[in-house]
Parts: structure tokens; C-alpha cells; sequence
């Protein structure tokens, strides 16, 4: 089921596909940022909103005081962060679809701290979703995740626990039938 057009590259989503029952990744949508076949892969999971903020993990975030989300079950202790703002945050790495992952920390805690940012420009996450080399394929082959050209317009505009269906809506056909996917088919 898996569409074999999507190049595994950094912009691409993986959606987790309806019968995923790991329960880090059961109804998710990751992020690729990074993807290199010999090396591994690394990606944040844009739709796990946690019940902290980012002053319960740093301070002096005043005036901004998004909540976090869980970005992956990898080194949970750690922030990553995307943005659309890279003229104001130099030194991330541009994805496809106007997404910037990273950037020049300083920069990011200023705009926090004179609440020149928003949820809509810029996100946190603790962890990151990671796979060693080969072992994403793997999970592909498997039809664990349906790769999805990039859909970063959605990021920042779609409620987190509505990304996963909204997606999968619009890739339509035999992909916006699994979106209203019961979550326990055993109650359908």
C-alpha cells in the first residue's frame, strides 16, 4: 500500500499506517529531517502534544510558553525545533515546504522571550524518532508507514490530534478510506 513514488528524503511524512500498534508511533505523523540510507534516519513526530511547556524545560521563555511535544522515544531529555522563519533563525536546515528544522538557539530564545513567536511559527519537541540504517526500509516493506510527499503547509495549521486523519485525507483515494479507520476496529 505504501506509495513506492515517495523518495525517502527530508520534507517527506511518514503516517503510521491505521494497524500500527507500537504505541510510540500508533496514529502519528513523523517529519523526516534528516535521511541518509547508510547512516540512519531522523525525523520528529509532529502530532504527540504533551501536557508540559517549554517553561516547565527552560527558563526564561516569558512572553512565549508554547506547549512541547513529544518529538520521538529517542533521547527524550533533548529539544528540537521547527520554524518558518529563517530569515530570523539562521543556521537551521531548510525542508521543503518553507519548514526550517534548528537554527541558531540565541536567536530562537530572544524571539521567546519578547513574545515575537507564536505556535504557528515555531514549535519544540523533546526526542526524536529514530532508525538505524535499513531499518526504516524495513518498516516500509512491512506497510508499517505510508510515506507522503511533503504536506508542511499543514504543520503549523492543523490542530495536532487532527493532522494524522487530515493527511490521509488528502492524499485521497484508498488513503482517505483509512482515515476514518476506527481506532479500535475490535469496537466497530
Amino acid at each position: 500500500m505504501p506509495d513506492s513514488e515517495v523518495d525517502l528524503a527530508p520534507g517527506t511524512l511518514l503516517i503510521s499506517a491505521p494497524m500500527m500498534q507500537d504505541p510510540n508511533f500508533r496514529r502519528t505523523v513523523v517529519l523526516l529531517c534528516e535521511h541518509q540510507p547508510n547512516e540512519g534516519t531522523f525525523g520528529l513526530i509532529l502530532n504527540r502534544e504533551l501536557d508540559v511547556q517549554l517553561s516547565d524545560v527552560l527558563e526564561d521563555f516569558i512572553a512565549y510558553d508554547p506547549p512541547l511535544y513529544l518529538g520521538g522515544p529517542v533521547q527524550r531529555e533533548t529539544l528540537h525545533y521547527l520554524h518558518t522563519r529563517p530569515d530570523d533563525i539562521p543556521g537551521g536546515v531548510s525542508l521543503p515546504g518553507a519548514v526550517t528544522w534548528g537554527g541558531n538557539f540565541e536567536v530562537v530564545q530572544q524571539l521567546a522571550k519578547t513574545g515575537d513567536a507564536t505556535a504557528n511559527d515555531l514549535r519544540f519537541f523533546l526526542g526524536y524518532a529514530g532508525w538505524g540504517p535499513g531499518q526504516l526500509e524495513a518498516e516500509l516493506d512491512e506497510e508499517a508507514w505510508i510515506p507522503s510527499p511533503s504536506a508542511t503547509d499543514l504543520i503549523f495549521n492543523t490542530e495536532p490530534d487532527q493532522l494524522w486523519r487530515t493527511i490521509l485525507r488528502r492524499m485521497g483515494g484508498q488513503y482517505a478510506v483509512l482515515a476514518n479507520f476506527p481506532d479500535d476496529p475490535r469496537m466497530n
